[in-house]
């Protein structure tokens, strides 16, 4: 399993944080990939395929920590892409609510 659960849905509350510049506030760190719960059960393969899928983005993935797990908000492909290189780490900005 890649990751500890996958979701559909936001189950915390809601943050605030709406822009790329809140949230790069946020300071990255690496997380495990098999301590990820996602919120979101579905993936466009062009964002996954995509070579340039991080250019318009931030380059951390965006995951927040609640009630002693860790949401995987935005970066599902980039997650994905760790799983198939075969990494079991990933960087992601890490919000604690």
């Amino acid at each position: 399993m890649i990751f500890k659960s996958v979701g559909d849905g936001r189950p915390y509350p809601d943050h605030g944080l709406r822009t790329p510049k809140q949230w790069a506030e946020v300071p990255p760190r690496q997380v495990r990939l098999d301590e990820l719960v996602t919120t979101k059960s579905t993936l466009d393969l062009r964002s996954l395929l995509s070579e340039d899928s991080t250019f318009y983005g931030d380059l951390f993935a965006h995951v927040v920590a609640w009630r002693g797990h860790l949401y995987l908000e935005d970066g599902l492909h980039r997650a994905l892409r760790a799983a198939l290189q075969q990494r079991n780490l990933l960087h992601a900005r890490v919000l604690e609510l």
